[in-house]
Order: C-alpha cells, then sequence, then structure tokens
C-alpha cells in the first residue's frame, strides 16, 4: 500500500525541489556563497514572485514561510553547494598570525562594522575585505584591538555600519563608541539598511514587539555627548543604493546635501511602531556584496546617458563656436 501523503508532507516535496532553485539563485552570477537567512529569504522569493513595481509603491511583506519549515526542508535536503557553515566571532587579536612588529605603524582609511555577525562571515567568505580594501567586522567582535582604533585615527579613517531595518539596527551607529572603543573625531557613516529602503525594495520583514508610541524615533542615531562625528549615511539619503534582486541603483553621491543621521519620516515612524523589522539577509547576496563594495569605496555610479547629454548640451558641447 502506498504511503498517504499529508499536506506537510507534500509541503516539503516541495520545498525539497525548489531548495535547489534557490541556491542557484542566491549563489548567482558567479558563485557567490551565502548565508542560511539568504537561502531561507530567496525561497520565499521563489514561492511569492512578485512582478517589478517603482519604488514609490512602497511596502514590505511578510514573509510566507516560516525559519522552523524552511529548516526542516533544508536538513531533510542535505547538502547544498554555496552554503556557509556558521562560525564564531573571532577572538583572537589582529595580527596574531603575523611577526611584524610595525603591523599597527600604517594609517587605515576605512572600516566595516556589521551588526549581523552572519552576514560579516558572508562578506568575508565573498572577499570583500579584499576587493574593497575594508576590513570587516561584527558586532559580536567588538570592541575594537587599540591597534586597529589607533591605524583609524592616524588615517583619518572612517566607519562604515551595516545594519538592520528596525528601531534597534537605527540605533546600532550611536553606540558604537560603547561597543567599539572608536576615538572622538572619527567619521561613522550608517550605510542602511533604513525603512524606506526595505519598503522601496518591497523586502520580506518579520514581526517584533509593537514599539511605545511615545518613544523618539527619528533621533536615534543623534547622539549629546562628545564622540565620533555621525556623517550622512550613505545608503541614506534621496534615493536608496540597494536595488532589487540582481542589480544595484544609483546610490547618493556623498558629496550631496542628504538628511541628518536618524531622520526617519512619518511612513518609516509608523512602520518602525508597528515592530516590523527587515534583516540585511533579505537582500540578495549579489546586491548586498557590490553595494557594500561602492559605497565603502565611494564609487558612484554614472548617470544615464540621456543625463549627460543634457548636460553637454548646457556646457557648449559640440555647439557651433561664437564668432
Amino acid at each position: 500500500m502506498a504511503e498517504q501523503l499529508t499536506p506537510a508532507r507534500w509541503t516539503q516535496r516541495v520545498l525539497g525541489r525548489l531548495l535547489p532553485v534557490a541556491a542557484s539563485r542566491a549563489a548567482a552570477p558567479s558563485g557567490i556563497r551565502f548565508t542560511e537567512r539568504q537561502l531561507y529569504y530567496e525561497l520565499c522569493r521563489l514561492l511569492t514572485p512578485a512582478p517589478p513595481l517603482p519604488r514609490r509603491v512602497a511596502f514590505t511583506v511578510p514573509a510566507p514561510l516560516s525559519f522552523a519549515t524552511f529548516r526542516t526542508a533544508l536538513a531533510r535536503h542535505g547538502e547544498i553547494p554555496g552554503l556557509l557553515t556558521p562560525a564564531p566571532p573571532r577572538t583572537a587579536p589582529p595580527g596574531a598570525h603575523t611577526p611584524e612588529p610595525d603591523l599597527f605603524d600604517y594609517g587605515l582609511p576605512r572600516l566595516l562594522i556589521c551588526q549581523s555577525h552572519t552576514v560579516a562571515h558572508m562578506l568575508r567568505a565573498n572577499g570583500l575585505p579584499m576587493e574593497s580594501a575594508t576590513p570587516v567586522l561584527s558586532a559580536a567582535e567588538l570592541p575594537l584591538h587599540p591597534g586597529v582604533t589607533a591605524m583609524l585615527a592616524r588615517g583619518s579613517g572612517d566607519v562604515h555600519v551595516l545594519h538592520e531595518a528596525s528601531a534597534a539596527g537605527l540605533a546600532f551607529p550611536a553606540r558604537l563608541p560603547e561597543l567599539a572603543g572608536i576615538t572622538a573625531g572619527l567619521r561613522v557613516v550608517p550605510l542602511g539598511l533604513r525603512p524606506r529602503q526595505a519598503m522601496g525594495l518591497h523586502l520580506f520583514h518579520i514581526d517584533g514587539p509593537a514599539v511605545d508610541s511615545g518613544r523618539p524615533l527619528d533621533d536615534s542615531s543623534a547622539s549629546d555627548s562628545p564622540g565620533p562625528v555621525l556623517d550622512g549615511p550613505a545608503l541614506d539619503g534621496p534615493a536608496p543604493a540597494l536595488e532589487g534582486r540582481g542589480s544595484v541603483a544609483p546610490g547618493p553621491d556623498p558629496r550631496d546635501n542628504e538628511p541628518v543621521p536618524g531622520f526617519l519620516d512619518e511612513r518609516e515612524q509608523a512602520w518602525l511602531r508597528r515592530g516590523r523589522i527587515v534583516e540585511l539577509d533579505a537582500v540578495h547576496p549579489a546586491v548586498l556584496l557590490r553595494s557594500v563594495h561602492r559605497l565603502v569605496r565611494g564609487v558612484r555610479t554614472p548617470p544615464p546617458p540621456l543625463v549627460e547629454l543634457r548636460h553637454a548640451r548646457r556646457s557648449g558641447f559640440l555647439t557651433w563656436p561664437a564668432a
């Protein structure tokens, strides 16, 4: 007698067939290594494909699949190529692998600190520190070694911060003086993710506890005490720099006028007060890698050809010289 398939078993069979497809999409386009939660969100995108929508139609959507159900399917499936094995935070001091006496005598132009340890592990596993010449640490690996802090001060370096879209994530950059021991005068640049970027990308959210309506949200990144300089956030500008599903949109130029750190419009505040959270893992791995590389290196995306043509016409390019 054939085994009767319950709805739960049907679900597991469907997820088992979709997992390799989700893994290939997470690794695209060049064999990117990804985290378990990045694979989970890629599977969610397979289950609820959405047509491309303009950013002005801003919203986030609940995940269609529980993480527990996903992990059950993952355990049944077996090994997934490209899936990263969880790694504990690094506890050894930097430079323990080399006897160089002058290791900390140089300047460090930039440093990236991720709120999520798994995202920091993913960025390191895909070579971002070498490609972007930017050391990557997670919040679990703080405080900074005094030698690293001295290198940042010597090189007038920037401390870039990558955080989730949540009330705690927006407050994370302001906590760096306490967590990392950053000296006064260093520039802290929050890269996001902020709520309006998550809504513009139509990412999946998870529900946390609602935030007290009397609690101020728009000054969570401001600091009243002397400390690091919170600069205009690179991802928190007028145009979000993270584009949806496999592409990177033109981001704001750091030289442009941007809202002050912690600025939240009414829609973002209402979104946060519902207790919603969008994790960094919800962004497609390739988009996250390319965007972080571009932002920490200050690479500006060239404008569209039509904008260049209009600028050339205004500057008199290829016009007949006046007599």
